[in-house]
């Protein structure tokens, strides 16, 4: 218990790292929490410093979650989708700043590839078919909200029914699931109302 309770912190540092708001002020000169929604996260990044930045921050929130779970694979097993799980807490309450963060999304699919390295190796349902839901639902609708609930929603079900993880594992995964949906309930208010905002992009 208490190698995992030292693995969980250890992976709340790591997900503590915004790489939004250091990428921003290191690079660009802009603390990203004065601009755009204001939020920590790989969307605002790409709505505020650009593509090219956006695209940077999503695959280092997802490598974070990687290396956290790695470093739990050399120390302690037992502890990895706990370590993910805490690494994604790190993201949304990030120590070094002031525990206002991002939502976790990014980070989320580096736990399903984590899950993936680590644990089970199921490749496809635990980390390419929910990269594809979100992509296919992103083109549907041009909500990042949207496939970003309903992608990692889709991966839950995914993960009991086809990868068949430990209970552990799929409880994780649902707790984090509805983590994630409260974090969008401002999202959720303004696609009731028709106001969330539309990417561009996709063509």
């Amino acid at each position: 218990m208490l190698k995992v309770i030292i693995i969980m912190l250890i992976s709340y540092l790591f997900g503590s790292i915004s790489w939004a708001l250091v990428i921003g002020k290191v690079f660009y000169h802009k603390d990203i929490r004065q601009y755009g929604s204001g939020n920590l996260g790989a969307t605002n990044a790409g709505r505020v410093l650009g593509k090219p930045a956006g695209v940077i921050v999503t695959l280092l929130d997802v490598s974070k979650a990687v290396m956290a779970m790695c470093v739990a694979w050399f120390i302690y097993k037992p502890a990895i989708p706990f370590a993910g799980l805490a690494c994604c807490l790190g993201h949304c309450f990030p120590v070094f700043a002031n525990f206002k963060g991002g939502k976790a999304v990014a980070t989320t699919f580096g736990y399903f590839l984590g899950l993936a390295i680590f644990v089970n190796h199921s490749w496809f349902w635990q980390f390419f078919f929910p990269v594809i839901v979100f992509f296919a639902v992103l083109y549907a609708c041009r909500m990042v909200s949207v496939s970003s609930m309903t992608s990692v929603g889709a991966e839950v079900l995914a993960s009991a029914i086809f990868v068949h993880n430990p209970i552990h594992i799929t409880i994780c995964l649902l707790c984090l699931w509805l983590f994630i949906v409260y974090r969008h309930r401002e999202n959720i208010q303004r696609i009731k109302a028709g106001t969330e905002s539309k990417i561009k992009w996709m063509g």
